[in-house]
């Protein structure tokens, strides 16, 4: 495979994931945005509710949504360190899910930067440690699921 094909198919999708976390954490009003669809409809479904309770119920969500999108990167990089040769299956190997996850820590923790100079936007140590959650429990699974497949 020429290094043209193996930057295409295993390293363009992490940089368009990377490409797609950086933009939405430009949104200065990502939270107004997320709240105009999320509160109305918890309101909707839960009239009763409290609204200091759908702002907490609305604030787990979106720390759902940097589980969920740093999941999704720590996958693509290991994915692309991972590189299986030939269509065939290579052993799991503790390096690479490590490097990867230092990846998800690096970008993580540069997301959290970048937002510092974003009006309207704060960086926050916690955020970092739930990018670094999300990440992590994508491995994780992703390690008992071969795991899982390979005993089927």
């Amino acid at each position: 495979m020429t290094k043209l094909r193996i930057f295409l198919k295993y390293w363009l999708p992490v940089l368009l994931w990377l490409a797609l976390i950086f933009s939405a954490s430009a949104d200065p009003h990502s939270s107004e945005r997320t709240s105009r669809f999320f509160e109305p409809f918890m309101h909707w479904l839960f009239p009763q509710m409290p609204l200091a309770r759908i702002e907490g119920f609305h604030y787990a969500f979106r720390k759902c949504g940097h589980l969920t999108e740093f999941a999704i990167l720590a996958l693509l990089l290991w994915r692309a360190i991972h590189q299986p040769q030939k269509k065939q299956p290579r052993p799991w190997l503790w390096p690479e899910a490590g490097l990867a996850l230092a990846l998800v820590f690096l970008y993580a923790a540069s997301d959290e930067l970048h937002q510092v100079f974003i009006p309207g936007r704060t960086g926050q140590i916690s955020d970092v440690a739930v990018d670094v959650s999300g990440g992590a429990t994508g491995l994780a699974l992703l390690w008992r699921g071969r795991k899982f497949i390979k005993r089927a």
